[in-house]
């Protein structure tokens, strides 16, 4: 019997983390004046987690070692697919035959080789801001050009604009939409209907669909994920991407679960891209997650409901001018700090001068997200109280 213990703190040191080694760097460099030693900063800016993966997982990883031989690795026994494809069905009604997963070393790998097999100059590729900034990489690598549909903000959450999403996406050279759902950085989890309505765009279009799911499995206690494998079941152009990097730490073993309907796509995809991402450990430790994790991943989301109305509760408190609303989604706040900020300063490098928290500025997203801060609250309930009393000390 496992038991989980989520207020570990696990100094991450030493261990080559970019968490840890480029925090000063996310904030400015060398000329941003720090009122702490660096390895004192807070650092709430990189999406990982503070946590250590399942034991299970670690378990797992420990009984590939003991095989001794890592050599070039394929999945040829089907344990992965069984785990990952049960995983889909049993929490969100999801089949797929196992020719259409295919796997990639992450799911910007994945999202960027789909964007270059389907995409050129003279093309669009379409997506929803603000936005995780990959996706315009994704744009920058095929040579199509990035068309931008800015999300409004009403009733305290975002909202598509989707008179404004229909119209670029019956543009001629509109191709490609990147979707992300559960979305990052804002943490809406999409309705069906919201859902449906963006399915309906794309295949009104014939565009080509990838939807980004990586943060699927961290909602908030009572919302639930769905995922555009169900929304458009029958949809030859979609594309999801899954991980268990998110959802349990496993970031640096660097695999991510692609399903890939149109055969063409599925053989072009497999050609191009350098690297699947499979090894031996990358293999153990998803296939473990998959198959074991349930039980530590419900007491993780638990205990992120329990660091979110922290953050509320002190938002509410201390910075009631903000723009912020908990995520129903992902394990990252995002907030409107313009209120609080000097007009002709960026947001992280002013918060980490005055309190020596580190957070993900808005500029380092695609459109609409200037004064805004995206804050990486998984981690000890001790670490985040710490974080929010120096940012308490704001002037």
């Amino acid at each position: 019997m496992y038991t989980y213990d989520f207020d570990e703190i696990i100094d991450r040191r030493g261990t080559n983390a970019v968490n840890v080694e480029l925090a000063r760097d996310a904030v400015g460099g060398a000329g941003t004046k720090l009122p702490c030693r660096e390895e004192d900063l807070i650092r709430m800016w990189v999406a990982d987690m503070e946590f250590a993966p399942p034991p299970e997982v670690i378990d797992a990883l420990r009984e590939r070692l003991e095989r001794r031989i890592l050599g070039y690795t394929g999945e040829f026994d089907g344990s992965l697919y069984a785990a990952f494809s049960g995983w889909c069905e049993s929490r969100y009604g999801w089949r797929f035959p196992r020719e259409q997963l295919v796997y990639a070393p992450g799911v910007v790998a994945a999202l960027c080789q789909v964007a270059e097999d389907v995409t050129g100059p003279g093309d669009g590729i379409l997506i929803l801001t603000p936005s995780y900034s990959h996706f315009a990489d994704a744009a920058e690598r095929s040579g199509a050009e990035l068309m931008c549909s800015p999300m409004r903000r009403e009733n305290g959450r975002y909202v598509i604009d989707f008179d404004d999403l229909g119209k670029k996406a019956a543009d001629p050279k509109a191709k490609l939409l990147i979707f992300c759902n559960p979305h990052n950085p804002t943490g809406r989890a999409w309705t069906r209907e919201e859902l449906a309505a963006v399915g309906d765009i794309a295949e009104k279009n014939g565009l080509w669909l990838v939807s980004d799911e990586i943060h699927c499995d961290l909602t908030r206690r009572g919302v639930g994920h769905i995922t555009m494998g169900t929304v458009m079941p029958d949809y030859e152009k979609l594309v999801v991407c899954m991980s268990a990097s998110k959802t349990f730490n496993l970031a640096g073993l660097a695999l991510a679960e692609t399903v890939i309907r149109d055969g063409a796509e599925r053989g072009r995809f497999r050609t191009r891209l350098l690297s699947s991402g499979l090894g031996p450990m990358s293999m153990a430790a998803h296939t473990a997650a998959f198959s074991r994790g349930g039980p530590w991943l419900e007491a993780l989301r638990e205990y992120l409901d329990g660091n979110f109305e922290l953050l509320t509760s002190f938002f509410a408190r201390r910075f009631p001018a903000a723009d912020f609303t908990a995520s129903e989604a992902t394990y990252l706040a995002w907030a409107d700090m313009s209120a609080y900020l000097p007009g002709d300063r960026r947001a992280a490098a002013y918060i980490a001068e005055k309190t020596g928290v580190v957070v993900q500025d808005g500029t380092s997203f695609v459109g609409n997200a200037e004064g805004h801060v995206r804050m990486n609250i998984a981690m000890p309930r001790a670490l985040l109280r710490e974080g929010l009393d120096r940012l308490a000390k704001l002037p």
